[in-house]
């Protein structure tokens, strides 16, 4: 790998030293948003192999009509130079790190890992959100994502709380992989699988879809009013908040975006992960 990939993305000669020839930069303009939101929680930006593989993956998004508008709360959780830079939002809130992290909690190639004990993420974003009145129906008009690159046990991935009305969001691996979507716990045949996506999404009030460890598929389960716990990325919202070992990269809260969208935002997360690995 040459001298100027390695330099920061915003070093004077990160497109290339003069006379040596040039690579390619960053050039949407919500990336340089996000990587310039990253540098500054850093103290640097970060490569430009890691700058490119987040250009890449923005574009992606948008090329499939309407994903990357519906993803309203989302953080890349890895790429970043430190743990700091890992949790600045890709859009929407800014998530809380609860508990004593440290920087050997976090990869720069993985994600950041639970300890099953005391340390998850509190994406700020309540399961019930009309995203500032942007959803009219925010019970049938839903998904939640995270892309797992390591598996501990049966224990949550992405939830908000568990409770006998039946109305939360829900993705975990106890007894397989078992998903709610403003719903009661569906268990669909689908055997966990690292480096895939882990995901639903709901367009109305009898069924959801889901994409997890890269099947596809639908679960018929009535909508309920949702509740208004925040939902947790490596815990589950309810009391006491129960944690998880497994190790996330990403993670996405917003509006349905339907198979489509879980397939392609699962295709998109796992190029952007295989990107950053090559340029770390």
């Amino acid at each position: 790998m040459s001298l100027a990939a390695k330099l920061p993305y915003d070093h004077p000669y990160a497109g290339g030293f003069p006379g040596i020839g040039s690579q390619p930069l960053p050039t949407d303009s919500d990336c340089l948003t996000y990587l310039a939101a990253v540098a500054a929680a850093d103290g640097a930006g970060v490569e430009v192999g890691v700058a490119t593989a987040v250009d890449t993956f923005i574009k992606a998004l948008k090329a499939t009509p309407g994903l990357f508008d519906a993803i309203k709360a989302s953080c890349i959780l890895c790429g970043a130079r430190t743990i700091t830079g890992a949790l600045v939002p890709l859009a929407g809130a800014a998530p809380s790190a609860e508990g004593a992290w440290s920087s050997g909690d976090y990869s720069r190639t993985a994600g950041i890992t639970g300890d099953g004990v005391a340390l998850y993420i509190d994406t700020n974003v309540a399961n019930d959100s009309d995203f500032s009145g942007a959803v009219a129906d925010p019970q049938n008009d839903n998904h939640n994502a995270a892309f797992i690159t390591g598996i501990v046990g049966g224990t949550p991935v992405m939830a908000s709380r568990t409770s006998a009305s039946q109305n939360y969001n829900y993705i975990d691996f106890f007894g397989g992989t078992r998903l709610a979507s403003r719903s009661n716990n569906s268990t669909v045949a689908v055997a966990p699988v690292a480096n895939t996506l882990q995901g639903h999404s709901r367009d109305n009030s009898t069924a959801f879809r889901y994409r997890c460890s890269g099947v596809s598929g639908a679960v018929v389960a009535t909508s309920t009013t949702p509740d208004n716990y925040n939902v947790l990325v490596l815990g589950r919202n309810s009391d006491p908040i129960v944690m998880s070992e497994h190790t996330v990269a990403f993670y996405s809260i917003g509006t349905d975006i339907g198979s489509a969208g879980l397939a392609a935002l699962d295709t998109a997360v796992n190029n952007l992960i295989s990107d950053i690995g090559n340029a770390l």
